[in-house]
């Protein structure tokens, strides 16, 4: 079967883990943003799941419509009197009950708009721990197995035996470290510190960026130094308990926020594509290669391919909740980190943004929202395989 046919064939599949994966997330999201501002006693208009016309609709008695569309991507909270298009700027709502929107402080509405992306975090945070907490982490170090004689680590110096112990000042603990420094930096001189024998090296490798199938079997531009990495046990595995786990799960979150940062950045100044950044479709499609992965196991009971299941799509989830986190705070008037910008002027002037501005400036971050979306998606539908030339 075609990589078309392959895709259809397993469209339930896919839209469920589409479903599920982004449902999760967004939920959490617009609860944080929901919660902040019925603490501070804004009247919620309503709070949507997915977007389109309703499936489902109630009211509650304050007056807030709680909604589940018809198309299940995305979620918002609608607060009386928020700007969040620019058909909404001058606007006011009537029926539930609190304080409209503006009449919150600039204090309280920005911490409204940080709540989404909060909670976002500690979704992920929470995840990372429970992950943590069950399985613990090995204690090793990455060792190189093989070098490829036509590379750029064998260019470099690096030989099999050497054990990795930083990439660019970072120090290294499993294979993800590694992979991961090397696909943020194509085409970019990386420092690496080897210990080879009783000594240590450092040596300069400049990963080359090539087509090559990832850990889902998607074709993308990926960078290579040429090695066959493999884990070197260092003692016992790793435990934590309940409150280390916990530490833990923050520190994976900073690392993941902090990897994020280090692909918009190269994405920016023209480092990397665009498409190195995956949206819905593009999530779907790694969710159902990895549920095909697990499920094609031979030998392996349907119970532990559900228990593998669940740890795989909880990984996924919880680096998702980071990336949505981060992706609302960008300054684009949409989104929440927009909603700051506004804040910030309104702080400093003493004043609202004018309404016309307000209504521009909305105008054009949706246009360049909607624009960033379509690049997005048409990567990630070239990755899955719907084109015949990537995917697997």
């Amino acid at each position: 079967m075609n990589a078309l046919g392959d895709v259809i064939s397993q469209g339930p599949l896919f839209l469920v883990c589409l479903i599920f994966m982004m449902g999760i997330v967004v939920i959490v999201h617009e609860l944080g943003h929901y919660l902040v501002g019925r603490w501070f006693g804004a009247a919620v208009e309503s709070f949507s799941v997915g977007f389109g016309k309703p499936m489902f609709e109630r009211k509650d008695k304050y007056g807030t419509r709680w909604r589940v569309n018809w198309i299940p991507l995305g979620g918002f909270v609608k607060f009386v009197g928020e700007s969040q298009l620019a058909g909404d700027v001058g606007k006011l709502e009537t029926g539930p009950v609190g304080k409209a929107y503006p009449e919150l402080g600039v204090g309280q509405r920005s911490l409204v708009s940080l709540a989404g992306p909060f909670a976002n975090f500690v979704l992920s945070t929470l995840i990372f721990a429970l992950i943590l907490g069950a399985h613990g982490r090995p204690n090793m170090k990455v060792g190189v197995a093989d070098v490829s004689p036509t590379g750029a680590a064998a260019a470099g110096g690096m030989q099999a035996g050497d054990v990795i112990l930083a990439v660019n000042g970072k120090e290294i603990s499993n294979s993800s470290d590694v992979l991961i420094q090397i696909v943020l930096n194509p085409n970019e001189a990386m420092n690496f510190r080897v210990q080879r024998d009783d000594s240590e090296e450092l040596l300069t490798i400049t990963p080359e960026e090539v087509i090559r199938e990832n850990d889902f079997g998607q074709k993308v531009p990926q960078a290579t130094i040429g090695v066959a990495i493999a884990p070197v046990s260092y003692g016992e595995h790793i435990t934590y308990n309940p409150v280390q786990a916990l530490g833990q799960g923050v520190i994976e979150t900073g690392a993941t926020i902090d990897r994020t940062i280090t692909m918009l950045t190269r994405i920016v100044t023209g480092k990397m594509s665009m498409h190195a950044m995956t949206g819905p479709v593009g999530i779907g499609d790694i969710s159902r290669r990895a549920v095909n992965r697990v499920w094609e196991q031979k030998q392996v009971s349907t119970g532990q391919k559900i228990e593998q299941l669940f740890w795989m799509l909880a990984s996924i989830c919880a680096a998702i909740s980071v990336g949505v986190g981060f992706f609302n705070l960008l300054p684009l008037p949409v989104l929440d980190g927009g909603h700051l910008v506004f804040n910030a002027y309104e702080a400093i002037a003493g004043k609202e943004m004018p309404q016309k501005v307000q209504e521009m400036a909305l105008t054009f971050g949706l246009i360049l929202l909607l624009g960033m979306v379509v690049v997005i998606t048409w990567g990630d539908l070239i990755e899955a395989g719907l084109f015949g030339t990537r995917g697997g």
